[in-house]
Parts: C-alpha cells; structure tokens; sequence
C-alpha cells in the first residue's frame, strides 16, 4: 500500500504521492488509472514528491539551484509528461509544508525543481505565489475552433514554461455557450500541443489599477479543468498586449474554480510573472498500486 494525498487549487486538483527516493514506478498507465474520476482517486493530474537527487531530472535544478531538494514530478491526467503547473506547484509547497518536508518563513522563498526549471515559491495573503520566470510570445496567432464558438477565432501563443494559445471571445454568453467537453481544435497545430484559454475581458477592464478578465480552459491531456495556473498567467499576459502599454502589470483573473492573481515584474534576466492564489489539501489515504 501506498500513502497519497489529494490537494487543490481553485478546483485544479491533484493526486500527490510522497516518493522522496524515487523509488516508485509510475507508468503512464499507472498514473492514468489514479486519476481516473470513477475507477481511482481522481484528479486533473499526478504530483509525485520527489527529491532533486533521486531522479534525473533533478540534476538541472540542482545546477541551477542547489537548494532546490524537492522535485515536482508533475503527470497529466492521462499520463503523460507537463513541463509546469501553476497550480500544481502551488499544491505541492503546500503538501511540503504540512508533511514537515520543508519550512517556509515569511519573507522567505522555497525554491521547487521542475521540467521548466526551478521556480520560487513565497508565501501572499491569498497562499502562496510562484515566481514563473521568464515568459515568451510563442506559436504566433493560431485559429483555435471550438465546439459552440460559431466561427474561428485567432489566438496568441505564449509560453510560460509549457505552452498556451490564448484566444478572445466577444461576451460572457459567448464564454458559457463553449462545449469543452470537446478538445477545441489549432491550425496549425502545435507539434505538442497547448493549453487552449478562451477569456472574455471585464467591464472596465481596469479597475483601480488591476486588470480584470474571466476565463475558461481546455488543458492538453486532460480536458476542460476548473482552473489552470500557468493558463491563468498566460491569458494576462495575453490581454495586456492586446491591450497595450498602458495597460497595467496587475490582473485577477476569474476561472470557474475561483480567482488568481498574475503579476508582471522586470527582473536581470527580463520580464517574468508571478502566479498568486490558494492551495489545500482535501484528504489522504492509502492504495494499492498493484
């Protein structure tokens, strides 16, 4: 029997399993039947808790940090391998912090191996934020098709450390008419796909200082999900270069499992954002991987 944990973030959830000497063999098969909603524990994907040393792709982030002990080995929901997850990582400074496998001061910063380099994580008012690094116009403007969206509609590509198409809907009837339910379609495609967000700006869009736009998601290896972290930071950074350069560096962005912040700042290496929002666990347990 195996200990695992199920966590979430503004109704991103996550099956977590502790395997500090990577001693586990998760298959995609494996992983895919965890998450499963009627036959495993259920969850938009698989973070598996591991030190940096223990597995191989743990030595980047050790040579880029060497206090990064702990690794996000983050899976999708039907097995397959994501560079990042913003809420996901979130979730998972979360299950350190309550495992007593990390401490987090205020003020301080946990810095967490991933596929996409290590990412810093410090505590905020909401939970936790996560510095995302540097981030890219990526993919160029794509037309993304979608069940209920009537006609294409061209996209943006960015990149947060995994890939997004980010695309405008006109009214928030347009937004809640989508049938995700069926994966929306790219050309071109991209060669590994995308995070596909359909966002609808508020009314003002700005409002004290702070951008404000609504969200829906459609997540590559998983479907449509409550919420997505690096979706949520790519589709601010997507509306402010819609928007222009008087548009602000502060956004919340509304998902239908809660509301994120996405903060943009200049940093040696230039321009990264930062995720912010909550993150708990729900309850643990025990299965048998065989």
């Amino acid at each position: 029997m195996v200990a695992f944990a199920k966590g979430q973030g503004t109704g991103n959830d996550f099956v977590i399993i502790a395997d500090p000497d990577g001693a586990l063999e998760l298959s995609n098969e494996k992983v895919a039947a965890l998450c499963d909603r009627r036959f495993g524990i259920g969850g938009d994907g698989l973070l598996r808790v591991v030190r940096s040393a223990a597995i191989p792709e743990g030595a980047a982030a050790l040579a880029e940090e060497p206090a990064a002990e702990w690794f996000m080995d983050y899976r999708n929901a039907d097995g397959s391998v994501a560079e990042m997850c913003g809420n996901g990582i979130r979730v998972f400074a979360h299950y350190l912090l309550r495992s007593g496998l990390a401490v987090l001061d205020h003020g301080a910063t946990l810095p967490i191996g991933t596929r996409s380099g290590v990412r810093d994580v410090t505590r905020s008012e909401t939970g936790y934020q996560v510095d995302l690094g540097r981030w890219r116009l990526d993919g160029g403007e794509p037309l993304a098709r979608a069940a209920g969206l009537g006609v294409p509609r061209p996209g943006v590509g960015i990149d947060v450390g995994n890939p997004h198409v980010v695309v405008a809907i006109a009214s928030e009837e347009e937004l809640e008419g989508l049938d995700l339910s069926q994966s929306p379609e790219l050309a071109p495609a991209p060669e590994n796909g995308a995070n596909i967000e359909f966002v609808v700006p508020s009314e003002p869009l700005v409002r004290d200082g702070v951008g404000h736009v609504q969200m829906r998601v459609f997540e590559r290896g998983v479907g449509e999900t409550l919420s997505c972290g690096t979706g949520v930071a790519a589709t601010a950074l997507a509306v402010r270069y819609w928007a222009g350069p008087a548009a602000p560096n502060v956004w919340r962005v509304d998902v239908p499992g809660g509301t994120l912040g996405v903060r943009m700042f200049a940093a040696e290496d230039g321009e990264h954002v930062a995720l912010s929002g909550p993150a708990q666990l729900v309850f643990h347990g025990e299965i048998d991987l065989a």
